[in-house]
């Protein structure tokens, strides 16, 4: 059908009327909807708010911060207080230092036990940490043993290493070297708190490799301590405790017999020496006396023996042959120093490590030279008294015992081998055995 022509069309009349344009479509507004009645459809939940960090994790990344912290304190103040006292003589960080450096190593201690319980821990960085003052001290052994006039040296090195790992530890976790606190954040932690297979390779090795290695260079550095500082005279052997006892000869046939001791032995190591003087010998006592009453305490060995399941010197040593001879000091000979250490020192000997003890013993401060001041009077003074007592009875006697401790003995034997005695014979004794060890039989050897 044919439109009319009379009729405009919609188009033209579009164009033709004067009504505004069309605006173009547009979403409508949202609104709210009120919270749906009980028995209608539940609305979504709310976005999960974000996951809080776990309490576990923060307090680990808290104590491993902790730990290098301390570490990096104590490395400074070592390397402080070392350089004052090797260049300067000063030592006034001695005691911070102390505080700092046992807390660094308990906290040490701890986190490697922690290294055990939780792969959570950065090992390759904070192993190194935990481990480094208990190997520094195993380290300085040797040197302690062989070259201690230059002990400061080592420390030294030995802190300024100290400071180098530290700085380069922080370097590692903080991308610099800022000390922005936590040192250890959570993010470097890993996600595993514990795993099996970890906790079992730490107990392996622990367990069968750095505890028998640990105590092998332990057993082996007090051997050789033994042996370097008494010069031979004491023995560290897979027996026991054994001392060389000495006899030197004179041109003239006079000889003089050093026979190590010790305050605890074997009862039978006492008895055998008591009955194998000769009659015709003299035998220069040791025994430091009190006649003013200065010590304040008596000192007794009984509670180590007891321990030890051995016996006391004074109550078996009794020779049966020979002259006695009291051959040492008094103790008013003695500076007061000396006097007052040895009290402190036989109070926790006689009452036992008690807290009160202890603490006495951690406020005491020595004074400047204390150390050459205690060496003389402990073994120089007593030394000299014995030797004049010996060339003194000398003129008179053909055999002369020397039965004192075993410090006193290289002392001894330079002074006689100046005074014309040369090296006879040697004889080993067993002064303490190990319980798990037959005892054998002493054995006399001719040089």
């Amino acid at each position: 059908m044919e439109p009319d022509p009379k009729i405009p069309s919609f188009d033209d009349n579009l164009q033709t009327s004067n009504a505004p344009p069309l605006l173009p479509a547009s979403q409508p507004p949202v609104i709210d909807a009120p919270p749906p009645l009980i028995g209608g459809s539940a609305p979504l939940p709310p976005p999960e708010p974000a996951r809080k960090a776990s309490p576990a994790r923060q307090i680990l990344a808290f104590l491993l911060s902790a730990c290098l912290g301390l570490f990096l304190a104590d490395a400074a103040l070592s390397l402080v207080d070392d350089s004052l006292l090797l260049f300067f003589g000063i030592h006034l960080l001695a005691g911070l230092r102390v505080i700092v450096g046992l807390l660094a190593l308990l906290m040490g201690i701890v986190i490697y036990g922690l290294m055990g319980l939780t792969p959570m821990i950065p090992k390759r960085l904070l192993l190194p940490v935990a481990l480094f003052n208990p190997v520094a001290m195993l380290v300085m052994l040797p040197f302690a043993i062989y070259a201690y006039g230059r002990i400061q040296q080592v420390t030294l090195i030995i802190s300024f290493c100290q400071v180098l790992l530290g700085l380069n530890i922080l370097h590692l976790l903080q991308g610099g070297i800022r000390f922005r606190w936590p040192l250890v954040a959570e993010a470097q932690l890993a996600a595993r708190r514990f795993s099996w297979p970890n906790l079992s390779a730490f107990l392996l090795v622990n367990t069968f490799v750095l505890l028998p290695a640990a105590i092998g260079y332990l057993v082996l550095c007090a051997s050789l301590a033994l042996g370097h500082f008494s010069e031979g005279f004491l023995t560290l052997r897979p027996g026991g405790l054994t001392v060389q006892a000495r006899q030197y000869v004179r041109n003239d046939g006079k000889t003089i017999q050093l026979i190590p001791m010790a305050h605890v032995g074997e009862a039978d190591f006492y008895r055998t020496l008591s009955q194998s003087f000769p009659s015709n010998s003299i035998i220069l006592m040791e025994g430091v006396t009190d006649n003013r009453n200065l010590l304040t305490n008596n000192l007794s060995y009984q509670r180590m023996a007891a321990s030890l399941g051995v016996a006391e010197q004074e109550k078996e040593f009794n020779p049966i042959q020979g002259e006695m001879v009291w051959a040492d000091v008094d103790v008013e000979q003695f500076t007061t120093n000396t006097i007052g250490f040895l009290n402190l020192i036989m109070l926790i000997h006689s009452k036992g490590v008690t807290a009160e003890n202890v603490l006495k013993l951690l406020q005491y401060s020595p004074p400047p030279q204390f150390e050459q001041q205690l060496w003389d009077d402990l073994l120089k003074k007593r030394n000299r008294r014995v030797l004049d007592e010996l060339h003194a009875q000398l003129s008179h006697s053909e055999h002369i015992i020397v039965p004192w401790g075993v410090a006193h003995m290289p002392g001894i034997a330079e002074d006689i081998q100046q005074s014309g005695f040369h090296l006879e014979a040697t004889h080993e004794y067993t002064v303490i055995r190990f319980r798990s060890v037959r005892h054998e039989p002493n054995r006399p050897s001719k040089k």
